[in-house]
C-alpha cells in the first residue's frame, strides 16, 4: 500500500511500525509521501496525535528529516498525554473552557493530608504530618487508579468485606468508604477536579465530538498504547474517522498464536493485546505502516531475537526448537538470523553503579567523535542519570536531558534543608557551618567580608564539644580570643546577626501549623540571604529559586491541612518535599546527546542508544506496595494489578532495544549490595546460550573507565623519616613530650617543629574528655578553695565542681544525667581520700609548673612539667600525683621509660625546678585513677618514696637525656611510630598525617626500624 491509498481505504485503519523500524521518521516520512500529491498545505492541515510531549518534538524533528532539508510545514502535533505517568493531553479551547479547572498538584497532596488526618480515627493510628503525607500520596494514587480507569467503587466497597479479609484491610475499607465521600464534596467546594478526572472528561469529550463530526482532514494517533479506556476509546474514533488511523508502536505480528494467547500483563505486547481485544481487533487486520526505502526487513532479526526472548514463560519450553526454526528460516535466505540480531548489541556488566555511570558517559562521549552522530542513555534511574551528567562534565559535554536536579540540591534548597534543621536543634555546630559558609549566605553585608569572622567563629566556637547555649558560645568566643579585641568583636557580631536571622524559627516553640513554620523558615532564609540593601539577594533567583519560592508559598496557603508539626517534624517534612521536587535548569545543551527517562524515550531513536539500570527493582521496578488494596480487593474493584507497569516497562525496552546500536548496561551492586540482573537480560542471556552464543561485550570500555580516576601504579608508602636540620629541633620540651619521643618521634616532628596542632572537629563527642578535664578542673579548684581544712560536706561540693565542669568542658545533657550517679560516688571516694591524705598537714600544690635545663650533645635542653598536684609535709619527701578518668600506665611502662611523666617530673622535683618547692626528695609516684564506678577510684603507686622513686627518677632522667642527646645527630630521623606494642593501640593525633595504617600493614618499613 503507498501514496494516498492507505489512508483512503476502508475504516478504521489501524497499522503498526516494526520494532525495528525507527518509529518517527518511518511515520513522518509516510505521511509526507501520503499527501505529497494534495499540495503544499495539506501536511500542515493534518493533525498528528503522539503519547508524550517529547514525542511530538521527536516528530518534528523527523518532518525536516522526512523533507530531505526543505522547508516544510509540519502538521499540527499534539500529545495526546499519557495518563499514568502524568502527561497531560492538549486541550482544545472550545472543550477545556466548559470543565472546571484542575487542582494544583501540591495543593491536592496537602488537602489530601487534611482529610487523613481528620480521619485518622477510623485508621486507628495517631498520625504525625509526614506519615500524615505519606499516607495522602497513597490515598491520591488510589483516586488516580479509579479515575483513569472509570472505576466507581462506591457501591462495590461494600462487597470487599465478604472477602475473608484480615482487620486491617477491614479498617482500609472504613477509610476509603469515608475518604471516597469526602473528597468529592471538597473538590465541589473549591469548584476544583482531580487533574487525572479532567484528562479524562477531556479525552471523552473530544472521543465524543470527533463521533459525531468527524474530522475531514488527516488525523493520524501514533505511538499509544491506549492503556487508559478514555484514550482506548478515542483511538477507535480516530481509526474510524474519514481520514483517520491510528498507528500502534510494536506489535509483534511474529508471534505465534499459542504463544500470544498466553501474553498477561507483564508482558511487552500485554497492552497491545488488551486494545486489541477491546475493539474486537485480530492481529491479521493491523496492517503495516508503508515504508519509504522498502528496507522492511533491514533489523528485523533483532527484533524476532527480542520478542523470542522476551515470549511468556508458558511458552518458553520449545526454545531450542524456535532457535532452529529461526536458523532455517534465515538459511533460506542466506543469513544466519542470531549472528544477525546479535549485530550491534552489547552488554557491559559495571561492578557498581559509579562505573556504570562512567561507562556510560564514556559511551557518549565517544559517539561524538564520529561527526553528526547521535546518542541517548535511556534509564528509569534518576540517580544514575544525574551521575552520568556528572561525569560528561570532565568534558564541557551538557546533555539534553529530562531528569532535572532535585530541588535538595539546588542551593537554594540545600540552604532551606540547613536553616530547617537549625529551627530543631539551634546549636548544631556543623549545621550552623553549613548555614554560615553557603554562598547565599550575606548576612546583609557586601560579598565576602564575612570571611575573616567566620573564620575565628568557627576555629574558636563551633570547633570542639557543642556549646551548651549561645551564652556559652559567646563565653568561649572572648575566652579564645581575649588577645585580639577587634576579632573577638567581629565573631560576635556575626553571631548576633545570625541568631537575628534565626530568630523566626526559634519564636515558634512547641508544635505550630506548617503554614507558620514556612512562613518563618522563609523569613529567615529572606534574613540569611540578605545583601549590604536588605534584599534577599539570589535567593529566589533562578529554577532552584523559583522552584524553592513556590513550594513554601504552597506550605503558606495550605490553611490548616497539616497537622500542627513540631520543629523536627517540619525538617523532616521539608526533606521529603524538597527531594522530591524536580528542578529543570535548561541552558545551552548538547545537541546530538540525551538523557532520557524510559517514558520520556517512547518514540525516541539516537544512532547509539544505551539501556541502563537493568536490574531487578530498577528496570523493570518492583510493585509498590498499596497500604489500602489488597491484590483480591484491587481485582474486585476492577483496578489494574500492578504487573501492568511492568508491562508497559518490558515494552519500552523492547522497542529500544531493537534500534541498530544498542548498549545494555548493568550494575553488579547497587547501594553496595548485590544486584540481581533485569529479567529481560536474563532472559536475552538465556536465549543466547541456548543458541551457544554469548552477547557481544566492550570490555575495553570498563577498562576505560577504571582508568579515568585511577591513580598510578600503587606503592605504599614506606614509614616516613623526617630529618629537620638540628637547629629547628626542640630546645624545650614538657614531660609529656619525651613521652612521644620515646613512642613516636614523628609526632614530635609534625607538633613541636612544624607546629601543627589538632583542630577539634565541630560538633566533637567529647565525654571522655570532658570527664578527664572535670576531673582535672574540680580537683585543682576543691584544693584551691579549701587548701588546709575541708568543707563541711566534702563529697557535696566536689561533686558539684565536677559537674560544673562538665558543663564548661561541653558535656552533652544525656551524659550529664548519666554522671550524676557517677560524680555522688566519686565525690564520696575522693572526700575519703583528701581527709587522709591531709590529715598530718602537708601543703599542696595545684598546677605548679616546674623546669630543668639539661645538656644534650651540644645544645642545652629545657624540660618542663606541670604537675596536677604535689604534696610536701612533715615527712621530707614531695608525693606527686597525677589524676587520671582512664587506664593508667602499668608498672611495666613507667620503669621502661615509654610513660615517664611521673618519674621525670620527680627528678625535677629533686633538682628545684618547682619555684615553689625547694629540692625535695621525691615521694611516692601516684596515679589516682576516678571513675565513679565500682570501685569509685584506686590510687595507683608507680614508685615508692625514698630509694625507689628517687632511683626511678634518675633512670628516667638519664634516659631522657640520651634520648634527646640521639635526636642532635642530623642523621637521626623522627621515625613513625618506633615502639612497635603502641602502633594499632594508640591513634594520636597525627597518625593519618604520618599514613601509619598503610605502611605498617603493608610491611613497608621505609628507610628502617626505629
Amino acid at each position: 500500500m503507498s501514496g494516498r491509498a492507505f489512508l483512503s481505504g476502508p475504516a478504521p485503519r489501524w497499522f503498526s511500525i516494526p520494532a525495528h523500524r525507527p518509529f518517527v521518521h518511518d511515520l513522518a516520512a509516510g505521511l509526507v509521501d501520503a499527501l505529497a500529491g494534495e499540495g503544499p498545505e495539506a501536511l500542515s492541515q493534518a493533525v498528528v496525535l503522539t503519547p508524550t510531549r517529547r514525542g511530538a518534538r521527536a516528530l518534528a524533528d523527523a518532518f525536516l528529516v522526512a523533507a530531505g532539508g526543505q522547508a516544510v510545514l509540519p502538521p499540527q502535533i499534539r500529545p495526546l498525554g499519557d495518563l499514568d505517568a502524568g502527561e497531560s493531553p492538549f486541550e482544545p479551547g472550545e472543550l477545556a473552557a466548559v470543565l472546571p479547572a484542575a487542582i494544583d498538584p501540591l495543593r491536592r497532596r496537602l488537602e489530601l493530608t487534611r482529610l487523613v488526618k481528620a480521619h485518622e480515627g477510623l485508621l486507628r493510628r495517631s498520625l504525625d504530618a509526614s506519615a500524615a503525607l505519606e499516607l495522602a500520596d497513597a490515598l491520591g494514587g488510589f483516586l488516580d487508579s479509579l479515575q483513569i480507569e472509570e472505576s466507581a467503587p462506591v457501591d462495590r466497597l461494600g462487597d470487599l468485606v465478604s472477602l475473608e479479609l484480615a482487620e486491617h484491610w477491614q479498617v482500609s475499607r472504613a477509610f476509603l468508604e469515608t475518604a471516597l465521600a469526602a473528597w468529592p464534596a471538597r473538590l465541589a467546594a473549591m469548584g476544583l477536579i482531580d487533574i487525572s478526572e479532567r484528562r479524562v472528561r477531556l479525552l471523552r469529550a473530544l472521543a465524543d465530538q470527533w463521533r459525531a463530526r468527524p474530522p475531514g482532514g488527516v488525523l493520524i494517533a501514533a505511538g499509544s498504547t491506549g492503556t487508559a479506556p478514555a484514550t482506548a476509546d478515542l483511538l477507535r474514533v480516530i481509526a474510524e474517522a474519514p481520514r483517520g488511523a491510528v498507528v500502534l508502536p510494536g506489535l509483534d505480528q511474529n508471534l505465534a498464536d499459542a504463544a500470544w494467547a498466553e501474553v498477561d500483563e507483564q508482558h511487552p505486547q500485554g497492552a497491545l493485546r488488551r486494545l486489541l481485544a477491546r475493539h474486537g481487533l485480530d492481529r491479521a487486520q493491523i496492517a503495516p505502516w508503508p515504508v519509504r526505502d522498502g528496507r522492511v526487513s533491514e533489523g528485523r532479526w533483532r527484533r524476532r531475537i527480542i520478542n523470542e526472548a522476551l515470549r511468556p514463560a508458558q511458552t518458553t519450553a520449545d526454545w531450542l526448537s524456535v532457535i532452529e526454526a529461526l536458523r532455517a528460516e534465515g538459511e533460506r535466505e542466506g543469513v544466519d538470523p542470531l549472528a544477525e540480531g546479535l549485530a550491534g548489541l552489547s552488554v557491559i556488566s559495571a561492578r557498581s553503579e559509579d562505573e556504570a555511570a562512567a561507562a556510560a558517559a564514556l559511551l557518549l562521549r565517544e559517539a561524538l567523535e564520529t561527526p553528526g552522530r547521535t546518542a541517548a542513555l535511556v534509564t528509569p534511574d534518576q540517580n544514575l542519570a544525574r551521575r552520568t551528567a556528572l561525569k560528561l562534565a570532565r568534558w564541557g559535554v551538557i546533555p539534553d536531558t529530562s531528569v532535572g536536579a532535585s530541588l535538595s540540591t539546588c542551593p537554594a534548597g540545600v540552604l532551606a534543608g540547613l536553616t530547617a534543621r537549625l529551627g530543631a536543634d539551634l546549636l548544631d555546630p556543623v549545621r550552623l557551618l553549613g548555614v554560615l559558609k553557603h554562598p547565599l549566605t550575606r548576612l546583609s553585608r557586601p560579598a565576602g567580608e564575612n570571611g575573616a569572622a567566620l573564620s575565628d567563629l568557627e576555629r574558636h566556637g563551633l570547633r570542639g564539644a557543642r556549646p551548651a547555649d549561645f551564652a556559652a558560645l559567646s563565653r568561649r568566643l572572648a575566652k579564645n580570643l581575649k588577645d585580639h579585641e577587634a576579632r573577638a568583636a567581629a565573631a560576635a557580631d556575626l553571631l548576633a546577626r545570625l541568631r537575628l536571622a534565626l530568630q523566626p524559627l526559634t519564636d515558634l516553640a512547641g508544635p505550630a501549623p506548617a503554614a507558620a513554620r514556612a512562613e518563618a523558615l522563609a523569613r529567615s532564609l529572606e534574613a540569611l540571604a540578605a545583601d549590604e540593601t536588605g534584599a534577599p539577594g539570589r535567593l529566589w533567583g533562578g529554577a532552584g529559586g523559583e522552584a524553592l519560592a513556590s513550594l513554601l508559598a504552597g506550605l503558606m496557603a495550605e490553611d490548616g491541612a497539616l497537622p500542627p508539626v513540631t520543629a523536627a517534624g517540619f525538617a523532616d517534612l521539608l526533606a521529603r518535599l524538597l527531594a522530591e521536587e524536580s528542578v529543570r535548569t535548561g541552558g545551552a545543551t548538547h545537541p546530538r546527546l540525551r538523557i532520557l527517562g524510559a517514558i520520556e524515550a517512547r518514540l525516541v531513536r539516537a544512532d547509539r542508544l544505551i539501556l541502563a539500570g537493568l536490574e531487578e527493582g530498577v528496570w523493570p521496578q518492583g510493585a509498590g506496595v498499596d497500604p489500602f488494596l489488597s491484590r483480591p480487593m484491587r481485582e474486585k474493584l476492577g483496578l489494574p494489578p500492578p504487573e501492568r507497569r511492568v508491562g508497559l516497562a518490558a515494552h519500552d525496552f523492547a522497542q529500544a532495544a531493537c534500534a541498530p546500536e544498542v548498549v545494555l548496561l548493568h550494575s553488579e551492586r547497587r547501594d553496595g549490595q548485590p544486584a540481581v540482573k533485569s529479567r529481560w537480560l536474563w532472559r536475552l542471556e538465556t536465549l543466547a546460550r541456548g543458541a551457544r552464543l554469548d552477547l557481544p561485550g566492550r570490555p575495553e570500555l570498563l577498562d576505560w573507565a577504571r582508568a579515568l580516576d585511577a591513580a598510578p601504579a600503587y606503592r605504599p608508602i614506606g614509614r616516613p623519616a623526617p630529618r629537620p636540620p638540628v637547629a629547628h629541633r626542640p630546645a624545650r620540651l614538657a614531660v609529656t613530650r619525651i613521652e612521644s619521643l620515646t613512642r613516636d618521634p614523628y609526632a614530635v616532628w609534625a607538633r613541636d617543629i612544624l607546629k601543627l596542632y589538632r583542630l577539634d572537629r565541630p560538633d566533637e563527642p567529647v565525654e571522655a574528655r570532658a570527664r578527664g578535664t572535670a576531673i582535672h578542673a574540680a580537683f585543682e579548684t576543691f584544693a584551691r578553695r579549701w587548701p588546709a581544712a575541708l568543707p563541711p560536706d566534702p563529697a557535696g561540693e566536689f561533686a558539684a565542681l565536677y559537674l560544673s565542669a562538665l558543663v564548661e568542658a561541653g558535656a552533652p545533657p544525656e551524659a550529664l544525667a548519666r554522671e550524676q550517679a557517677l560524680a555522688r560516688e566519686a565525690a564520696a571516694w575522693v572526700a575519703e581520700l583528701e581527709a587522709e591524705r591531709r590529715a598530718d598537714g602537708r601543703t599542696l600544690h595545684v598546677e605548679a609548673e616546674g623546669a630543668l635545663v639539661v645538656r644534650a650533645g651540644g645544645r642545652e635542653i629545657t624540660l618542663t612539667a606541670k604537675a596536677d598536684r604535689i604534696e610536701t609535709g612533715p615527712d621530707g619527701y614531695a608525693h606527686i600525683l597525677d589524676y587520671k578518668t582512664g587506664q593508667a600506665p602499668s608498672k611495666k611502662m613507667v620503669e621502661t621509660g615509654f610513660s615517664p611523666q611521673l618519674t621525670l617530673t620527680a627528678a625535677i622535683v629533686a633538682r628545684g625546678g618547682f619555684p615553689a618547692i625547694p629540692a625535695t626528695p621525691p615521694g611516692d609516684l601516684l596515679y589516682l585513677q576516678v571513675t565513679g564506678r565500682k570501685p569509685a577510684g584506686k590510687v595507683e603507686l608507680r614508685g615508692a618514696a625514698g630509694s625507689d622513686s628517687l632511683e626511678a627518677a634518675e633512670r628516667a632522667l638519664a634516659g631522657a637525656v640520651a634520648l634527646l642527646t640521639a635526636y642532635e645527630d642530623p642523621e637521626r630521623a623522627y621515625l613513625s611510630r618506633t615502639a612497635p606494642q603502641f602502633v594499632h593501640d594508640y591513634a594520636g593525633d597525627y597518625a593519618h598525617l604520618a599514613r601509619v595504617f598503610e605502611w605498617s600493614v603493608s610491611g613497608e618499613d621505609g628507610e628502617g626500624e626505629g
